[in-house]
């Protein structure tokens, strides 16, 4: 079964992708969530409409993505966290951290869109996490926990 997505779907695709997908997931999830309609001929002509018309906008973003891109890549951020003698957080750094850390710093992204290497950071250190920026741009952003 073709859907075509009307929102992004992690781990299926971007928004105006179309993929295949097993027909229990698409009647039963995608379409009645509002994720994704059927891709019919004429629901393909209108996306490729859309596309058209839409395709300088997403030049633009994509330009401002990569210029964010340019400036994530040079910051060094530090992210604080109590930590014990040995080292150890008490509890853990996650992607909500990050991203109040990436505010403070003049950055606004979406906690959704920063994905940590490391599943879970529970000791002091530094580490890397990957920011979706755009579909095509995506951004290595290198932090270091550090002990308040």
């Amino acid at each position: 079964m073709e859907i075509i997505l009307k929102k992004d779907v992690d781990n299926l695709g971007y928004k105006d992708d179309i993929v295949v997908v097993k027909n229990g997931f698409g009647r039963n999830y995608l379409i009645p969530q509002g994720f994704g309609i059927l891709a019919t001929e004429s629901a393909k002509k209108v996306l490729a409409e859309n596309l058209r018309q839409r395709a300088h906008k997403e030049a633009k973003i994509q330009e401002e993505a990569a210029g964010i891109l340019a400036k994530i890549e040079g910051l060094s951020l530090k992210v604080g966290a109590k930590a014990g003698e040995n080292g150890k957080i008490f509890g853990s750094v996650n992607n909500i951290q990050l991203a109040e850390a990436l505010k403070e710093a003049g950055f606004d992204i979406e906690r959704r869109k920063i994905h940590l290497k490391d599943d879970s950071i529970k000791n002091l250190g530094e580490y890397e996490a990957i920011i979706d920026l755009h579909k095509e741009v995506k951004a290595t952003l290198k932090f270091e926990v550090i002990g308040e």
